[in-house]
């Protein structure tokens, strides 16, 4: 999956699969994750936000979606 680079203090990079909705995060840390089920409305807003790290936190990570870390 290919990511966007995203100017954010946590997260490097953000991909999404809207055939899978599956999010995947790549975080500053050197850590990938796949998030199952995402919204594309949700990867829309986090792409959107003023904040990449705190959509992150709030919408997806706190929302309790199903992960996987692949690296």
């Amino acid at each position: 999956m290919e990511r966007e680079q995203v100017s954010s203090t946590n997260l490097a990079s953000v991909g999404y699969d809207p055939a899978t909705q599956i999010l995947e995060i790549e975080f500053h840390s050197g850590g990938v994750y796949q998030y199952a089920g995402v919204p594309a409305a949700l990867y829309e807003g986090l792409m959107a936000a003023s904040s990449h790290g705190s959509y992150f936190d709030h919408f997806i990570k706190k929302a309790g979606y199903e992960y996987r870390r692949i690296r």
